[in-house]
């Protein structure tokens, strides 16, 4: 049997084939990683330059390195903590108003500030902030950085509003919903949850353009690499800048994977886990006597409306009329059915069980 719908299960020499070029490519990768190193050391760049991140010259510790490079760090953490949230929720507004609006000024405005914002450079509006407005460095890392990501923002969640079929639409509509409470209750859930892993991206997009502040003199990760480079050396380039480019790399992961997780939990209705629904029916199948045949015991005590019907369990319930029954037959398979009853038929002063 076929082990994907897409593709059936690779054979004996598909899977040699698979394990050869695994091994080629992976010799081959092992072969120039090889070589850059060996250029490297010709170069003369594992000398004693590394040193600068446990033993630093012109009297200064490895503590004082090391620090220089948290403060940057947390001031790089600082801008994109504070600019990331509010570009979530503007881009979201954005796009609800795009979408869910029925008035063609607002949804049209809504259009226009989103190419306009998408079509300054972060930078620009960096500057714009510094030397327009007067505002200080952090404020205008974070100016640039919330009005370039929100209009990013607000396109990915319009997408994603786009690609729901047309039916979820409708089905708001038709029960009385507005356009834009369509868009909130119905249709936008559906668009986060669809486009996460596309905002996850922006976000991490939106972690390195903090980068782009030490041009406006921010004092962030990558301009504290920078101010040790010039302090120490430009023959410590090399190492620091390796150091930052970690840094970078195991953020951006950690936050890949965060996203990764909700994705998954989302996926999995991880919000409702462990609630086990109320019982309001039957678990078994219906009787062979038809709805009107004895309540089960779970169905009853569930206050089902339609098996139980109120009725204790131990209760019998009048027999479906059969084909070519006449009312003196059923009455007479109602007693027969009943032992109780049946008893106190044969004791009556007739004698007569029916």
């Amino acid at each position: 049997m076929s082990g994907s719908v897409l593709y059936d299960a690779p054979g004996p020499r598909a899977k040699r084939l698979d394990r050869t070029l695994n091994l080629v490519f992976s010799l081959a990768f092992v072969a120039i990683g090889a070589w850059i190193l060996w250029s490297w050391y010709q170069r003369g760049i594992f000398d004693d330059r590394w040193a600068i991140l446990w033993d630093p010259p012109k009297g200064q510790t490895a503590g004082d390195v090391w620090l220089s490079l948290a403060k940057g760090l947390g001031n790089t953490l600082k801008a994109a903590a504070l600019a990331a949230p509010v570009a979530l929720i503007l881009g979201g507004a954005i796009a609800i108003v795009r979408r869910g609006s029925a008035r063609r000024v607002l949804s049209g405005s809504s259009a226009v500030v989103t190419e306009l914002a998408r079509g300054l450079p972060v930078l620009l509006l960096m500057f714009l902030a510094k030397l327009v407005f007067g505002w200080d460095v952090l404020w205008s890392v974070v100016f640039g950085l919330v009005v370039y990501n929100a209009a990013v923002v607000a396109e990915i969640l319009r997408a994603g509003l786009a690609a729901l079929p047309k039916g979820q639409r409708e089905a708001g509509l038709s029960i009385g919903l507005s356009t834009m409470r369509t868009t909130l209750l119905i249709e936008l859930p559906q668009a986060v949850r669809i486009m996460l892993p596309a905002l996850v991206s922006q976000l991490v997009v939106l972690l390195k353009d903090t980068s782009l502040g030490f041009i406006v003199a921010y004092p962030e990760l990558l301009r504290t690499i920078k101010l040790n480079r010039d302090y120490f050396g430009v023959d410590y380039t090399l190492p620091l800048f390796l150091v930052g480019a970690t840094i970078y790399i195991l953020i951006n992961m950690a936050v890949s994977r965060l996203a990764t997780y909700i994705e998954r939990r989302l996926r999995e209705g991880g919000a409702g886990r462990g609630l086990t629904p109320p019982e309001i029916g039957p678990t078994g199948p219906i009787p062979q006597s038809g709805i009107g045949g004895p309540a089960r015991e779970e169905g009853a005590h569930a206050g089902d409306p339609l098996f139980g019907a109120g009725r204790p369990v131990s209760s019998q319930p009048i027999p479906q009329r059969r084909p070519g029954d006449d009312e003196e037959e059923r009455r007479r398979r109602a007693v027969l059915s009943d032992p109780t009853r049946a008893g106190m038929q044969a004791n009556s002063r007739t004698g007569d069980s029916w």
